[in-house]
């Protein structure tokens, strides 16, 4: 079993620090120092005006998002942090497009850099469907520090499931 699950993939020099910070018992207080600030963004209608705003920025000619929201049956190691849902169907004799954007009830806790590393995630879904070249080029774009805000939010997941268990 992987001791570390948010983290599988990384390479091993950095599961290391990790275990290292975590042995220590200093994994909290890190990244508690790197992201101090909570987000403020914490109702369903908060996080649909602020996704949609960085859809207005970055992703102007996708069709409009119809539901964001947050989604308490979300588990990180489980399943997802977000997703997206694109459903289409008949309606008359046009087919009607629905999309999407859910986000695990743990983010409200997270750090503005987590929320947001999550949202450009699921906002570049919208153009590219597949995590491929493409796809992580557009995320960079949004967010120049996704792949670090990605890792860190790893960690803080991590720190996370440290402090509950």
């Amino acid at each position: 079993m992987n001791d570390l699950p948010y983290l599988a993939g990384y390479p091993a020099e950095l599961l290391d620090r990790v275990r290292g910070l975590i042995a220590r018992g200093e994994l909290a207080q890190w990244i508690a120092a790197r992201y101090p600030e909570r987000h403020t963004v914490q109702t369903d209608r908060a996080l649909y005006d602020y996704v949609n705003a960085l859809r207005q920025r970055y992703l102007r000619n996708t069709s409009p998002l119809s539901k964001v929201c947050y989604d308490a049956a979300m588990h990180p190691v489980r399943g997802t942090l977000g997703s997206n849902a694109f459903v289409s169907r008949v309606q008359g004799a046009r087919l009607k497009r629905r999309n999407e954007i859910r986000i695990a009830t743990l983010f409200r806790e997270a750090p503005p850099e987590g929320l947001r590393m999550v949202v450009v995630h699921e906002l570049a879904h919208l153009k590219e469907k597949d995590h491929d070249k493409a796809f992580y080029q557009l995320c960079c774009h949004m967010e120049p520090a996704y792949h670090q805000l990605e890792f860190d939010m790893r960690v803080w997941l991590t720190a996370r499931e440290l402090s509950v268990a």
